[in-house]
């Protein structure tokens, strides 16, 4: 049994049926929000930044959203492969303090995760920013109306009717929910995304290293689990947290680059626009966007041979209680069986156009 899975929209499938998956075809990498479940790409990715793309010359437009933005981050610097093991280590190792039972005050989990991000991204942010090929983009939500602050107990970002109403929003359509979040895009100011976003009310703003660990913040503070990030400087005053409730797995118009593939390491085969969208299944098929997209995801009859059989989610931390040493234990054994996609990667980029590959659907 292959432990990965390729899919690829109908330009990428043609590009590889001709002539298989090359390093200097791929001109965008994104990384979808998922918490724990990108631990799972970690070996995937050492090889691929350190190793497959570290050989070319080529720009290329790193795509972040929540674990995704750190994820590029680490892409990002001059040790991809040891930023990759550091990220994994400090992921797997969090712990905070709580009542028996209870979920952590978000503000302390706030304080820790910031801190930790802080620490390692904020004293490398110049070399992160100047990479001679890597162009970061971090997608964050803006709280707009009655989400633009952080309020006390229930109200502001964490105002329950308001986030019903962006529910109620969505179910009609994803703009319509541009009246409660607003996507901001922080980005490399050396060079803009190499494709429009059209699809949704959007701003951008330049990174910097005044910024850019706040940004990654902010694009991992998930609404109820940690407090927003409030008035990011460069940006627009507000409060922002995770970029997933707009942009969960960044089901974005990649077909309208003018040349190149996308390459998506992922979780799941199917990419689901917003967070929201999990609950309508026909948003979660392939669309024309995605023509030039190359999907790489593990084996679903794979996964279910590793611990729990299932990848890593955010339920373990509430699955195993206090028992933090049975859940490090866990993910560090799935994050150690997950460099077999990274040997059948390998595999798979070497066999050329013999290289296994399915349609995205």
């Amino acid at each position: 049994m292959t432990p990965l899975l390729v899919h690829a929209g109908p330009r990428a499938l043609a590009v590889l049926r001709e002539r298989g998956l090359r390093p200097e075809d791929v001109r965008l990498v994104p990384a979808a929000a998922g918490g724990p479940k990108g631990l799972a790409l970690v070996p995937l990715d050492q090889f691929i930044f350190g190793e497959w793309l570290a050989s070319k010359s080529h720009t290329v437009h790193l795509l972040g959203v929540s674990i995704g933005a750190w994820r590029m981050a680490c892409a990002c610097l001059s040790d991809p492969a040891a930023a990759f093991a550091q990220m994994a280590h400090d992921y797997i190792h969090q712990s905070y303090e709580h009542a028996p039972g209870k979920r952590p005050p978000r503000r302390h989990v706030s304080e820790v995760f910031g801190a930790n991000l802080q620490q390692r991204l904020t004293p490398r942010a110049a070399e992160l920013l100047a990479h001679p090929r890597y162009r970061l983009h971090v997608f964050t939500s803006r709280g707009r109306h009655l989400l633009r602050r952080e309020g006390r107990a229930l109200s502001g970002v964490s105002n329950p009717l308001a986030h019903l109403g962006a529910f109620a929003a969505n179910a009609v359509s994803r703009r319509a929910m541009s009246g409660f979040w607003e996507r901001v895009v922080f980005s490399d100011a050396r060079e803009p995304l190499p494709f429009k976003l059209h699809d949704y009310r959007t701003r951008h703003v330049p990174l910097a290293p005044n910024n850019l660990g706040l940004s990654i913040l902010a694009s991992c503070s998930i609404p109820y689990w940690l407090d927003a990030v409030h008035d990011i400087p460069g940006a627009p005053r507000g409060a922002y947290v995770d970029g997933g409730i707009i942009d969960y797995h960044l089901h974005l118009n990649y077909a309208s680059m003018t040349d190149g593939l996308v390459l998506y390491p992922h979780f799941q085969r199917s990419i689901i626009p917003g967070w929201l969208d999990k609950f309508f299944p026909h948003r979660h098929r392939a669309t024309a966007m995605l023509a030039n997209v190359v999907v790489l995801s593990p084996n679903p009859a794979w996964v279910a041979r590793l611990p729990g059989g299932k990848l890593p989610d955010r339920d373990d931390f509430m699955r195993y209680g206090d028992d933090t040493a049975a859940r490090i234990s866990a993910w560090t054994r799935t994050v150690r069986e997950c460099e077999r996609l990274r040997d059948a990667f390998a595999a798979m980029v070497a066999a050329g156009p013999a290289l296994d590959v399915q349609p995205l659907v």
